[in-house]
């Protein structure tokens, strides 16, 4: 069982992650109402929030270093915060703001980090094969940094998730595949998708350890990674993790979840982990609810500076379009 101090910071990471994501989705919504347009307001645009997998990011990225890689998916802010991604550069790029990190040109789907080895795309498994490659630089450079890569179940059917098991595997590269099943490929449920219902089973196809975590409880995350990270530092090839998560809102904000059931979404917000997490730390001693509260107000005040960052940043110039890019 991790320390209370570490239970601590796992819910302190995983409250300011959610009520940064909270204040978003608020944020997110200004001149896009009565009627929705996508491209009104201060965050045009598609947004993917990842409210309830908390406990992935917080959980793997709690045993990283700045200098080890991470690549996430189109919903990456949760795992960007959690691998130490300054909020107030993210906040600026998803406002499009000249002081976010791609200089307010990528926005929030295509974030890239160089302080923290952070990519993510747009792209259906592209990080996968991205980290095979830092892993191999690592490796190369004799270095025990590693790579991770965090994807959506959906991402486990596509060509780039068994070629990138295969070369890691291969080559015994230092990569934990962290999977995310949030049940929900946008509309597509998963057993309509995949013939398996565990992805970690497909671990053994390619000779590395597959670990199950059914109930996205933030503590098995943290230990999971724990022992995949080691494995991969001292040499011992890659794993693949799969987490049993819920995704809380829409698949991207502004989808009216026609395909899920009023039963469903009923439960998967009985379940919330961050709440679940909270009841455990006051069983076990571990915090106290002013403790709990302390924490959040932390995190608001934390995010409310981000905000203010965002919003009083000034826009690229126009003729910055012409900057950082391939000639």
């Amino acid at each position: 069982m991790p320390s209370n101090e570490t239970l601590r910071a796992l819910h302190h990471q995983m409250v300011r992650i959610r009520v940064f994501e909270e204040t978003l989705q608020k944020i997110y919504f200004e001149g896009k109402t009565p009627a929705f347009d996508i491209a009104a307001g201060p965050v045009p645009g598609e947004m993917h929030l990842a409210a309830g997998q908390e406990p992935v990011a917080a959980g793997v990225c709690a045993h990283l270093r700045p200098t080890d890689a991470v690549t996430a998916t189109h919903r990456p802010h949760h795992v960007a915060l959690a691998h130490g991604m300054d909020m107030q550069r993210l906040a600026a790029e998803i406002f499009g703001k000249e002081t976010g990190l791609g200089h307010g040109k990528g926005g929030h789907m295509h974030l890239f980090d160089p302080a923290t080895n952070f990519g993510c795309s747009g792209i259906i498994a592209e990080g996968m094969p991205t980290a095979v490659g830092h892993a191999l630089a690592f490796k190369k450079l004799g270095r025990d940094d590693i790579a991770v890569s965090f994807f959506g179940e959906g991402a486990a059917n596509q060509g780039a998730f068994h070629e990138s098991l295969n070369l890691a595997a291969l080559w015994k590269l230092g990569v934990v595949f962290v999977c995310e099943d949030n049940a929900w490929a946008i509309s597509v449920p998963k057993d309509k998708a995949t013939a398996i219902a565990n992805n970690s089973d497909r671990a053994s196809a390619y000779g590395m350890p597959g670990v199950l975590i059914p109930d996205n409880d933030p503590v098995a995350v943290y230990e999971a990674a724990g022992e995949a990270v080691a494995r991969a530092r001292r040499g011992g090839g890659p794993s693949l993790i799969e987490i049993k998560t819920d995704r809380l809102l829409g698949h991207f904000e502004g989808d009216p979840q026609l395909y899920r059931t009023k039963a469903e979404m009923e439960t998967v917000t009985q379940r919330d982990a961050i709440r679940r997490f909270e009841r455990q730390l006051i069983e076990s001693g571990a915090m106290t609810q002013p403790d709990l509260d302390q924490v959040w107000e932390a995190a608001r005040a934390e995010v409310a500076e981000a905000v203010e960052f965002a919003r009083s940043s000034p826009y690229p110039a126009p003729e910055a379009a012409l900057l950082h890019v391939f000639a």
